[in-house]
């Protein structure tokens, strides 16, 4: 066999493949062979069927092309390892001579990794919010913590901001009653907009056994989207009681004895919050003055399909659990067609460009994924997947993902090598020290944000 390679622009090459017949020889026996298995000819035991019988009744040009087609994407194969290119996606193919007895001719254009050249990247700057906690920031924490532990007693007065009201609800569209838009028993926080709009305005001032009628849009269900009718009646209003802020309180809510010392707790952990915020916008910003460093040509065809599988993922999957469809998210977010499509296909360039980037990083700064943090990442993913780590990873061995989840790491790696040797400055003018191993797995993280493949765990797993 001969091949050459024709670039045809950086992300795209033409190989030309050239297969003496010889080398087709046991493509054709697999073909006769097949044939055989499939047809029967009276006279002859079925697979015992000559070759020359076969060619007289089927035609040789049936058994060339199973043979052609079974040959194909070996030879295709054998010309990409010669002539060590990256290839992206599946090939078009054209066979330009096929000659009985003499030669293969076969075209396979093909997308390909471009070659990027990373510069120098370590005179990096970026700017981050300052971590900064305030009274404010620890009140609100433990009022937070003080509602959880709220009670509630039935009273007998109109319903107020904040009650807890027991509420039957019928919903109706075009005059019908939907088959589910009956509800008994629910209990509802007045103010907390957990429920339909125009809820509130309608139970308040309304005592046990009052009810109201009001149009609402319902945001799911068999009519999500449609104005309905919707009658409510309370059955019972409760005044919701909040504890008393003091060391009773904290002995109740914490493991802690005092209401100092869990407010004191609650600055700690606000602080380790908004230190990981810190890191993740520190690697966000890091990540973007990389990526405006690198001259990335992105090949149209992979482009194209990354676009596709944006859409299709959020169709699909994550507006389709809240049921929603494409036209009605775009009236909420208050976007066109025209601008969502701008969008996503800004995320997609994004999304190659990283991996791109990133990917040669590792190759450069030779850096391997070791198991402990491969088993740190595969649970991690297996948590957002919903899915059980054992579950999780027998899935993704039987779907051959591994590779996959190293490369995610190998990134997350690369990234963290680069804002280690980043200047980090907070709001202050204080430089940020992000050195930190623990910083990998969310370095990972933030690189599956900027590709898009945060959620396909989950996506894989309802599509299977």
């Amino acid at each position: 066999m001969k091949s050459a390679v024709e670039t045809l622009n950086p992300t795209r090459v033409r190989l030309s493949i050239e297969v003496p017949f010889e080398e087709l020889k046991d493509s054709l026996d697999a073909a006769y062979k097949k044939i055989n298995q499939q047809v029967t000819v009276k006279g002859f035991r079925k697979g015992k069927i000559p070759a020359r019988v076969i060619d007289q009744r089927f035609g040789r040009g049936a058994v060339l092309e199973e043979a052609v087609n079974d040959a194909l994407p070996k030879f295709y194969t054998e010309a990409v390892n010669e002539a060590e290119i990256d290839v992206l996606g599946q090939p078009e193919v054209d066979i330009t001579e096929l000659k009985d007895g003499e030669t293969l001719n076969f075209t396979a254009e093909v997308d390909v990794r471009p070659t990027i050249e990373i510069p120098d990247y370590s005179g990096i700057e970026v700017e981050v919010d300052a971590v900064e906690v305030t009274e404010e920031d620890i009140e609100k924490s433990v009022e937070q913590l003080r509602e959880r532990f709220a009670s509630t007693s039935p009273v007998e007065r109109a319903a107020e901001d904040g009650d807890v009201v027991t509420i039957d609800l019928q919903a109706k569209v075009d005059g019908e009653v939907l088959e589910d838009g009956v509800a008994e028993g629910v209990s509802y926080t007045i103010g907390s907009g957990e429920l339909l709009d125009g809820i509130d305005d309608a139970v308040k001032g309304l005592e046990a056994g009052g009810e109201a009628t009001f149009t609402s849009e319902l945001k799911g269900g068999s009519a999500a989207g449609k104005a309905a009718e919707v009658t409510v009646k309370v059955t019972q209003v409760a005044a919701r009681e909040l504890p008393e802020l003091d060391d009773d309180f904290a002995q109740l809510a914490s493991e802690f004895d005092t209401l100092d010392e869990l407010k004191a707790d609650s600055r700690k952990r606000l602080e380790n919050m908004k230190q990981y915020d810190q890191a993740t916008q520190a690697q966000e910003r890091v990540l973007e003055k990389l990526l405006e460093l690198v001259e990335v040509p992105v090949p149209e065809k992979l482009l194209e399909d990354e676009i596709n599988t944006r859409k299709h993922n959020l169709e699909h999957h994550q507006l389709g659990q809240m049921g929603l469809d494409l036209e009605k998210y775009l009236e909420i977010q208050g976007k066109t067609v025209e601008e969502f499509d701008a969008e996503t296909k800004e995320a997609a360039v994004k999304g190659i460009k990283t991996q791109f980037v990133l990917d040669e990083l590792v190759k450069q700064e030779k850096l391997n994924v070791n198991q402990e943090e491969l088993t740190e990442h595969l649970m991690r993913r297996a948590a957002s997947s919903g899915m059980s780590p054992d579950q999780f990873a027998q899935a993704v061995v039987e779907g051959g993902q591994v590779p996959l989840l190293v490369g995610e790491v190998a990134r997350g790696k690369a990234l963290a090598v680069v804002v280690e040797k980043a200047t980090v400055k907070d709001t202050n003018g204080e430089v940020i020290d992000l050195d930190d191993e623990d910083d990998v797995e969310q370095a990972t993280e933030t690189v599956e944000a900027a590709e898009g493949t945060a959620d396909d765990a989950a996506e894989e797993k309802s599509e299977g």
